[in-house]
């Protein structure tokens, strides 16, 4: 029998209108995590909150800002885990695969921010672990990009990334037919 856990990667002050870093889309995205952080306590799923905080000379993420806090609609039950990570991988270098190894934790749901970064790293390797892996493609947020004078708008970047995933590395899914 499969046993799953809620992964809610970097819903962070840092990535709202407010912060250094605000994503298109974040407050709907949000919206959505929320729902499926409710959906995941009511059934009794173990919910994991990453937060990232970057070493104190960094622009964004700064240890000591409001920045790095959780967005109030999000916040982390007393109750539920909190991996702080430092790079963008949520397995780099913290406790987060032992915390699911030691819960037998076989299927992961992903939501969060940032898409093409922070999302793609944790879903990737939760795949080369063996997870299963689920991502709630409208619970995740990202921003417009650039590479090479090539101007990639953020509903095509997290489009990208999204096809990726549901190409190789995950089931990718939307909160409603996460929540119905």
């Amino acid at each position: 029998m499969s046993k799953s856990a809620l992964l809610v990667i970097d819903l962070q002050n840092e990535y709202l209108p407010t912060g250094k870093l605000p994503l298109f889309n974040i407050e709907q995205a949000t919206a959505n995590a929320l729902k499926v952080i409710t959906k995941a306590r009511q059934e009794g799923t173990q919910v994991i909150h990453v937060q990232h905080v970057a070493a104190p000379e960094s622009p964004i993420f700064e240890p000591s800002s409001t920045g790095i806090e959780f967005q109030d609609t999000v916040k982390p039950h007393p109750d539920e885990t909190i991996v702080i990570k430092n790079n963008i991988n949520a397995f780099l270098q913290t406790s987060l695969k032992e915390i699911l190894d030691r819960s037998e934790i076989t299927e992961l749901v992903v939501i969060g921010a940032m898409s093409h970064m922070c999302i793609d790293a944790a879903v990737r390797s939760a795949a080369d672990f063996g997870y299963k892996v689920k991502v709630i493609h409208d619970a995740c947020a990202t921003l417009a990009l650039e590479f090479n004078g090539v101007q990639v708008p953020a509903e095509h970047a997290h489009a990208i990334i999204m096809a990726a995933f549901e190409f190789a590395y995950a089931q990718v899914i939307s909160t409603e037919d996460y929540v119905s």
